[in-house]
């Protein structure tokens, strides 16, 4: 589903070259739950950015579904790019990003507010039901736990029906057992809806949610995935 050949990511700071990433190749199969960990700095969340069409790569390939989106330089379009963020992923952050003032079934189906594939409608009750929080619809952000918040910013990546969703230190603020919430609901999602799953921890734990999961270290891979279930 997605392919990542040679990506390097350098960044400029000042008139030193920072290298990011270096020499990453993968490949992703639909419907895979895939982890990675490695410290801070190691390049997880630059590598996730590239995969999830956030973000480009200085060199090298990535394609999705076969097709190139980036190749030595050469990227597609921006309006293409705009329209697979929209329809192809959904995006988990450390922080919720919730609108406060917005209840939970408002701010599920915020992103229809902004773009909707065709023909589809906004149906936070579905994504609700599917994270357990279809008693707190009518609530407001001030009035959930963490996890529920977490949850609420899951269902809210769900809600345009993504094929991958990216899940980039979902857990990061959140106690051990609302981490291990979290963890059961991503393995859920895998398993019964068949999601693929890219998800950056530090927690070990947590990756071990994954099928595979992948070590970076100064932004190279560096052991195959042998810790997932």
């Amino acid at each position: 589903m997605l392919e990542a050949r040679n990506l390097t990511k350098v960044y400029q700071r000042g008139s030193e070259e920072v290298v990011a990433l270096e020499g990453i190749s993968l490949k992703v199969r639909k419907g895979e739950f895939l982890a990675f960990v490695g410290p801070s700095g190691s390049g997880k969340t630059t590598l996730v950015n590239i995969l999830g069409c956030l973000d480009n790569p200085t060199s090298g390939i990535l394609r999705l579904r076969g097709r190139d989106v980036f190749r030595e330089g050469k990227r597609l379009p921006e309006s293409r790019l705009t329209k697979i963020r929209r329809e192809v992923f959904g995006y988990v952050f450390q922080r919720f990003y919730l609108v406060p003032t917005l209840t939970v079934a408002e701010n599920i189906a915020l992103p229809f507010a902004f773009f909707r594939k065709p023909g589809s409608l906004p149906d936070p009750l579905a994504a609700a039901k599917l994270l357990g929080l279809e008693k707190r619809l009518n609530h407001k952000p001030g009035q959930l736990s963490g996890g529920e918040m977490q949850r609420t910013a899951i269902a809210r990546a769900l809600v345009n029906d993504p094929e991958i969703i990216l899940a980039d230190e979902p857990t990061g603020n959140l106690d051990t057992a609302r981490s291990r919430e979290i963890g059961r609901t991503l393995e859920r999602l895998n398993r019964e809806k068949g999601l693929t799953i890219l998800l950056v921890t530090h927690n070990l734990e947590l990756a071990r949610s994954a099928q595979r999961v992948l070590e970076l270290r100064d932004g190279r891979l560096v052991k195959p995935g042998s810790m997932g279930r």
